[in-house]
């Protein structure tokens, strides 16, 4: 039986620069964490990511009409949902026996909204997807009922039949290293038109889930607060089977990678002590942080960090169950400076229910505070598998029309809430002030070139980015983005 993969790009409705932040930039882990495991039981498989080939609709379904499957996986996020399954419309127009499946996110989340509004669309996969697609596939291949596989939602004659949930991995060590080669494709991480990683690059993860849980989070509903890492002895072992293969620059993409230390800094003095030539990107959060820890991963690569500060205020820190304070994030930020860390990015949210025009400003002027090189301003949005979405349904702020509207693409909170700021006057207030941070403070300005001019990395971006200033630029000036969905490394 063969089972091919489409990572497929981003929706048409997102407007240009929308669509600069979800298009190829980087490979689809969890797509390659499946189809390696599928490969290692038996199955044929082969991978498309369309974006990062730059394939239309019409193209990519050429691709699988090629390949031949038996089963074609489309694993699809908020931002690219609706070119799914317009590529599974053009897969069921060549063969209409094909097997369509979707995953992730969206599709956990929009299980039954998805097999009522796209025909072309035969089963849902929820959750985590190794265990449970590797069931589907040896029960459509011995064409025994679907019902005895959990984690699927599926049609049968005019019903929706929903199994019960798949629990999750639990030794997350004995999953197979993805196989990056089933992608014939270069990524660098780029970023608002901008190349992130010039030298061979890729994705890694060494743990996952979260035990947080903030509400503007979908992870949660997945994982269920469950964190489960990986050894750092296999971590180390697929960096080095990595390096070997000539990648030297990484995102660790976990969601709550420094919340055990101590394991981190393990991980990073293993890798210092094994002198392995490598650069790296992750996030962390600001009340998981000491010196020991970021000075430890700046030795070890660790070239850019990646915060979520969300908010200036502690009561809108609170409404997100961020479990932080700003004063945390004034450290956090101040610590990884002091112990070298390239370029570290601040992460603020602004949008919320009730909060200000000043607390929306209080915010933004924050971000030119504390040393950051980097503000990342996402106006709040609610989607399915978010705590503020249910929410919002249960308190009326979504109704129903407004749930057909918007289950897919998910909307702007200032769109829906009684009691906030307007989504204009908030994209206008993130305009204005990624103005003054980046143009109108010359000594900070005079600041970033003189540590560019220190730091090899940001020299070697720098250079990458020459012939593509003017277009980062543009896209800068434009540059409002969307509270993102959290991936969890499953994209």
């Amino acid at each position: 039986m063969k089972f091919v993969f489409v990572s497929p790009g981003a929706n048409e409705e997102l407007s240009l620069t929308e669509k600069s932040k979800v298009i190829g930039s980087w490979p689809p882990l969890g797509v390659l964490y499946i189809a390696t495991f599928l490969r290692n039981d038996g199955v044929e498989v082969a991978v498309l990511d369309q974006a990062a080939v730059g394939f239309s609709v019409d193209e990519a379904a050429r691709w699988v009409e090629k390949q031949n499957p038996d089963i074609t996986g489309f694993s699809a996020l908020a931002s690219s949902g609706k070119t799914a399954a317009r590529i599974a419309q053009r897969v069921k127009e060549r063969n209409p026996d094909a097997v369509t499946v979707f995953g992730n996110y969206y599709a956990t989340f929009n299980d039954e909204r998805i097999l009522a509004t796209y025909p072309q669309v035969d089963i849902i996969v929820r959750g985590e997807g190794e265990e449970t697609t590797k069931e589907l596939v040896r029960a459509l291949e011995k064409g025994t009922s679907l019902k005895k596989v959990r984690g699927l939602t599926f049609r049968e004659e005019d019903k929706i039949i929903t199994t019960p949930e798949r629990p999750l991995i639990k030794d997350i060590d004995a999953l197979p290293v993805p196989d990056r080669e089933l992608l014939d494709v270069e990524y660098h991480s780029t970023l608002v038109g901008g190349i992130g990683a010039p030298k061979k690059f890729t994705t890694l993860l060494s743990s996952r889930g979260c035990p947080y849980k903030c509400r503007f989070c979908g992870c949660q509903n997945i994982v269920h607060g469950i964190w489960r890492p990986r050894s750092v002895d296999k971590t180390l072992e697929e960096l080095q089977l990595l390096v070997s293969e000539g990648y030297r620059q990484f995102l660790f993409v976990d969601d709550s990678l420094t919340i055990n230390q101590k394991r981190i800094i393990k991980l990073c003095q293993r890798i210092t002590k094994e002198k392995l030539d490598i650069e790296w990107i992750c996030e962390g959060r600001v009340n998981h942080v000491s010196y020991e820890l970021m000075r430890s991963m700046a030795k070890a690569g660790c070239r850019i960090v990646y915060f979520g500060i969300e908010s200036a205020t502690q009561r809108i820190l609170d409404y997100y169950n961020k479990q932080i304070t700003p004063q945390q994030s004034v450290t956090a930020t101040q610590t990884a400076r002091k112990a070298g860390i390239d370029i570290i990015v601040g992460s603020f949210i602004v949008g919320a229910p009730t909060e200000t025009t000043r607390e929306i400003e209080n915010t933004l002027v924050f971000a030119q505070k504390i040393p950051i090189d980097v503000p990342q301003y996402n106006i709040l949005g609610v989607f399915p598998g978010m705590a503020l979405w249910d929410e919002f349904i249960r308190k009326g702020y979504l109704t129903e029309e407004e749930v057909r509207c918007h289950w897919e693409m998910g909307v702007a909170v200032a769109n829906v809430h009684p009691n906030t700021v307007s989504y204009e006057n908030i994209k206008e207030l993130i305009r204005h002030y990624y103005r003054r941070f980046f143009i109108t403070r010359p000594n900070f300005l005079l600041t970033q070139l003189a540590r560019t001019m220190r730091s090899p990395y940001r020299f070697d971006i720098l250079k990458a980015n020459l012939t593509r200033i003017g277009g980062i630029i543009r896209e800068w000036k434009d540059f409002v983005a969307f509270d993102k969905e959290v991936d969890n490394g499953k994209d």
